[in-house]
């Protein structure tokens, strides 16, 4: 599991990072009303900082279940019953997510035919944001199937958002 731990860590710099990107820019364009430069990328950029910040974040919370969920309900199932539960929930999030990695995929594409309004690149670098996250959100779920195969899902320690 160090490629998973690997992957981890970069999509946590990562989040972290295209996050701060977010601040950055919001600042940038606040302290932009006050100067004679007006920065107008700044409002396109945000957009698309925060569309990789879901798309790197999105992945880590699935995998420690930081998703929301009714708690009451779930804490009623028996530990066996909630192991088979979670894995319908997540061949089902497989499912949705290889629809939207091919869809992702074709979108990608069309954005190389498409630049940014204010921004000197083509549209496909955002666009394969949605690729991206359907991609870690199948390779997550499925590192997910495999800790509730072998039973080493604590769900005790999960309501409320708990850490794995």
């Amino acid at each position: 599991m160090k490629v998973r731990k690997w992957l981890d860590m970069l999509l946590s710099i990562l989040t972290v990072l295209s996050f701060a990107g977010v601040i950055v820019v919001v600042m940038i364009q606040i302290m932009s009303r006050y100067f004679p430069y007006t920065a107008i990328w700044t409002e396109e950029l945000t957009r698309y900082l925060f569309l990789y910040s879901i798309c790197f974040g999105a992945p880590l919370a699935l995998l420690k279940g930081e998703f929301i969920n009714v708690d009451m309900i779930l804490t009623k199932m028996s530990h066996n019953f909630r192991r088979y539960y979670e894995i319908v929930i997540y061949l089902a999030i497989i499912g949705l997510n290889l629809v939207m990695v091919k869809e992702g995929w074709a979108f990608t594409l069309v954005g190389n035919v498409q630049t940014s309004a204010t921004m000197p690149f083509q549209m496909s670098v955002i666009h394969v944001s949605i690729f991206l996250m359907s991609l870690f959100l199948v390779l997550y779920s499925i590192f997910k199937i495999i800790r509730l195969l072998r039973d080493q899902e604590d769900f005790n320690s999960q309501m409320g958002g708990g850490e794995l």
